[in-house]
């Protein structure tokens, strides 16, 4: 069994939690990821604050479990958002895309655990000193918006610099990941894409099928030039935006091309024109399978390096 100070932050029973991507990560797949033992999110993404409480209730529904909500802290609803979930006294909250430093004191009122999303050093040290209970350490293999760092380099470097535990993200999709995640210095990790392809996950079909098709290769970087770099599976958005980009077209054009298109690849499965967030782990899955059984699997893995492990400092031979 593998425990780690994570797990007694959140009072779970495995060392991971469930990235909270807008349009994918709803009461379903949440509820899903807690009733499996990890901790589940709702993503709030840029959604009012009433579409979130329906989300609140139908999680609670449908797990006894701890739960989380993460939180875009550039939505035009963060205020409200927030209000919510010091109202509903929702265990834990993830954020993403800015300081929650002013956030902290009053949802600590309630309890509450605070995550931010970081992709540097600085800015760890900096939620460490501002109160967050501890830090996700993600890496520009992860799907959606990414920072520069690989999560190889960037977790053991976080987890030197603060003392909260520091949760993994980017890249990691099996036990090997975990594993390597802990090595590292993480307390667990952060799983996004492979969560994506679960059962229990309520994208359209199309967008689980992009990336179980997607190889090594099969993930690319758009909006570099905007300052905001976003990795998707490669298809006909990504020639658009590459041409865009070429051409020195402004940061409006480029941004105006992304407009609404996450919603046409999770919603009306337009996997060529639509936003297939994902990350280059991809090119690892090879089916859809229940939220269950990939956590189980994930831990088992880890298990068996583990025994693989201590038979090398025995000196045992591996099978």
């Amino acid at each position: 069994m593998i425990k780690t100070r994570l797990c007694d932050l959140l009072n779970i029973q495995y060392p991971i939690i469930q990235g909270g991507m807008a349009w994918v990560a709803t009461a379903e797949l949440a509820a899903a990821v807690s009733n499996a033992g990890g901790l589940g999110i709702i993503g709030a993404g840029n959604a009012p604050a009433d579409v979130i409480r329906k989300e609140i209730n139908k999680v609670r529904s449908l797990t006894d479990k701890p739960y989380g909500v993460n939180i875009m802290l550039l939505s035009p609803f963060v205020e409200e958002i927030m209000d919510l979930v010091y109202e509903e006294k929702v265990p834990v909250i993830t954020t993403g895309a800015g300081n929650p430093g002013k956030y902290i004191p009053k949802l600590k009122e309630q309890g509450i655990k605070v995550i931010p999303v970081v992709p540097s050093v600085a800015l760890a040290k900096k939620m460490e000193q501002i109160g967050a209970d501890a830090v996700i350490a993600e890496g520009t293999e992860a799907g959606g918006h990414i920072g520069e760092l690989t999560t190889m380099v960037l977790v053991p470097q976080v987890s030197d610099a603060v003392k909260i535990p520091v949760i993994a993200a980017g890249g990691i999709a099996d036990g090997r990941g975990l594993m390597s995640a802990l090595s590292l210095g993480a307390q667990g990790v952060q799983l996004g894409t492979i969560f994506v392809c679960s059962e229990e996950c309520t994208v359209h079909e199309n967008y689980k099928r992009a990336i179980v098709k997607a190889g090594d290769r099969g993930t690319v970087v758009t909006g570099r030039s905007t300052g905001h770099p976003v990795r998707i599976i490669k298809n006909k958005l990504y020639k658009e935006f590459d041409k865009l980009e070429k051409s020195g077209a402004s940061v409006e054009e480029i941004e105006k091309l992304g407009t609404g298109r996450l919603r046409m690849a999770c919603v009306d499965g337009d996997v060529d024109m639509g936003s297939v967030m994902a990350g280059q782990i991809s090119g690892l899955i090879k089916d859809i399978k229940p939220v269950k059984e990939i956590i189980n699997t994930i831990i088992a893995e880890c298990d068996s390096i583990i025994d693989g492990l201590n038979n090398i400092v025995r000196g045992e031979k591996l099978d």
